[in-house]
């Protein structure tokens, strides 16, 4: 058993993807900022299908470098081939969407880190560790990449991988268009065609559109251009024919292309082209490696390539294998499929990213609480802050599972460096004690505030609610909560949503699992919940029920503390933690309040308030695994 499924070898760059469509990429504002390169997307789309995907290539040793490597973690693609070059700076592209037809582009690739792969970046034992090697063509266009990529296809056959090209065309990676000429697919060149031709016998796959086998092939008739390639290599060749789907030919090339094996096409409206190929060949290869007949790879394929053509960007809008078998079930229920909010949301719950099956939290969040204690002001709240979260990194210790709540008025500070410890971070968004629930002013009357948050940054909402809340509060408080779930989602931001109808009126098992229903009504999908602790098991039975039947694929939800005793929390500990939708705690003032109280009056030093919240916090972390092991330990 091999550990990888495929290794794809070639570009990984920067996408600066223009914000506004139907203008000249001259015009553009503002840029959405997207990892790149063919066999790097086709990585990250093959993994979000279920395949262990690896990559080689070099990217430089910045922050574009560095964003790259992170991301492919975050797609679950093995970096063991990606190679840091201290003295090039990683490939950028800019691109915009003019209309279905342009998508104006720049490459910004001279002498750019991926094209330094050389030979001695190949490793015998990591292409032995796949089942299949895929390169694209543009690093067959300069010697010491094509001498990379040949190497790797040579061990590719000694240690029995199957080798597949994705042609990719570009003219002026190639030297025959100018700058100015990215969007262009074609441009004849005998040069071009010598040195694919020199290579073909080496492959099990051939892919590419119908001008790409013209290059391959040296003619405009695609049908000769089949031939001519079927005539140096015995490959499987899948000619891609846009809008009329795409063929597979495994023996000798028919008269006419609509001979040769199909699958079913799915008619989407066409809004950005650009990596759609890259999504088609994903599909593909998914297919191809699970032994599926060509008819079902293309079937695959074909909507992998739908996905991309409807949507913004290139490996983001590839889907996941749960969203491929969710669109296959349920069909197309309208062309533009990135406005269809039933398939975004499996999209975007789907391809969430970070493992978070485990969530301790301490919650500093609070505004008004700190504010009205004696000796405060807004500076030692802010260091205060600080110190809370130094107590969370202890506890931490670089670990997994470990989050805090962070508000930007007085832990501006924190809440900025806390970003890229690897903790999970919530952002308050209501004003404090507010209800009807009202939004912090920074946020600013469109919400456009949200735009300037970090995309690491889980915007938390508070919410004090009660299903017997008056009409009119009710409508004003849903309204308010579908605002801003609306506007994270824009901004791609995961959503906590947190109700406590305790401090509104008398509750029972159902009071919270009413609410929750009424959010999901609503058209809101909360990422998270954050939970009062309740005292029954059936509360917490009504309340999981309420957001698995609506929502199987949410976050989970995390209990909040409500300034309770350990004592207090270890009992509610033990009762949550035998649902395994819940998947921790967010817990304040029992962690930080006697320390917040005796250090706002100078009674305890920085150093004595660190360790008695690291001690707080750490210790119950440790009342919830035992609880949430002793569950585990009763149910098996």
């Amino acid at each position: 058993m091999k550990r990888l499924d495929v290794i794809t070898i070639g570009r990984a760059g920067v996408d600066l993807y223009g914000s506004q469509i139907g203008g000249r990429l001259e015009d553009m504002g503002s840029f959405d900022k997207y990892i790149g390169g063919s066999p790097t997307n086709i990585a990250c789309g093959t993994a979000r299908l279920g395949l262990k995907s690896g990559l080689i290539t070099r990217v430089g040793d910045e922050h574009m470098g560095r964003f790259i490597r992170e991301e492919l973690h975050r797609e679950g693609v093995d970096t063991g081939g990606v190679v840091t070059d201290p003295e090039r700076l990683t490939a950028l592209v800019i691109l915009g969407i003019r209309d279905q037809a342009q998508f104006p582009l720049i490459f910004y690739r001279e002498n750019c880190a991926d094209m330094a792969l050389c030979e001695d970046d190949i490793d015998e034992a990591y292409i032995a560790s796949a089942r299949a090697v895929v390169p694209t063509g543009t690093h067959l266009s300069h010697p010491r990449t094509e001498a990379a990529v040949l190497k790797a296809l040579h061990l590719a056959r000694k240690h029995g991988a199957r080798t597949g090209l994705d042609i990719d065309y570009r003219p002026n990676l190639w030297g025959v268009a100018g700058h100015g000429d990215g969007e262009s697919r074609f441009v004849e060149s005998a040069s071009v065609t010598a040195k694919l031709q020199s290579h073909l016998h080496l492959f099990d796959l051939i892919v590419g559109t119908e001008e790409e086998f013209h290059i391959a092939g040296g003619t405009t008739d695609t049908v000769a251009a089949l031939r001519a390639v079927r005539a140096l290599s015995d490959a499987v060749l899948i000619c891609k024919r846009g809008a009329a789907g795409a063929v597979a030919f495994d023996g000798s090339i028919p008269d006419s292309l609509d001979d040769g094996q199909t699958g079913p096409g799915f008619p989407i409206e066409v809004f950005n082209v650009l990596g759609a190929g890259d999504g088609f060949f994903s599909g593909l290869l998914k297919g191809w490696l699970d032994e599926e007949d060509w008819p079902t790879a293309l079937k695959y394929a074909n909507a992998c390539g739908a996905f991309a053509v409807s949507r913004h960007g290139c490996t983001p809008a590839y889907p996941s294998w749960d969203e491929l078998q969710f669109f296959f079930e349920r069909g197309i229920t309208r062309p533009d499929l990135r406005n269809d909010a039933e398939l975004e949301q499996v999209h975007w719950a789907t391809t969430r990213t970070g493992d978070w099956s485990a969530l301790r939290s301490f919650a500093f969040d609070h505004r008004s609480q700190l504010e009205e204690m004696d000796g405060y002001t807004p500076e030692k709240g802010a260091a205060f802050k600080e110190l809370c979260l130094e107590a969370a990194l202890q506890v931490q210790a670089g670990q997994g599972g470990y989050g805090i709540l962070c508000d930007d008025r007085i832990g501006r500070a924190a809440l900025h460096r806390a970003s890229g410890t690897g903790l999970w971070i919530g952002r308050p968004a209501e004003l404090p004690g507010a209800r009807p629930v009202a939004f912090e002013p920074g946020l600013g009357a469109d919400l456009g505030g949200l735009r300037e948050w970090a995309r690491e940054n889980v915007v938390k909402l508070l919410v004090f609610c009660h299903p017997e809340d008056d009409d009119k509060t009710r409508k004003m408080q849903i309204a308010r909560v579908k605002r801003l779930f609306t506007a994270a989602r824009r901004n791609g931001l995961e959503f906590l949503l947190e109700v406590i109808p305790s401090r509104v009126g008398p509750v029972d098992d159902w009071t919270t699992a009413r609410l929750i229903r009424s959010v999901y009504a609503a058209g809101i999908y909360p990422d998270w919940w954050k939970l009062e602790p309740f005292r029954t098991e059936a509360a917490w039975a009504n309340a999981v029920s309420a957001i698995e039947d609506n929502d199987p694929r949410t976050r989970g939800i995390v209990v909040l503390g409500l300034d309770a005793p350990e004592e207090a929390l270890a009992e509610s500990f033990a009762l949550a933690a035998r649902q395994p939708l819940v998947k921790g705690f967010a817990v304040g003032r029992t962690i930080f309040a006697d320390a917040a109280r005796a250090w706002m009056t100078g009674a305890m030093s920085d150093a004595e308030a660190v360790a008695q919240m690291a001690e707080r916090f750490a210790r119950l972390c440790e009342i919830w695994d035992d609880a949430r092991r002793t569950a585990q330990e009763e149910a098996a």
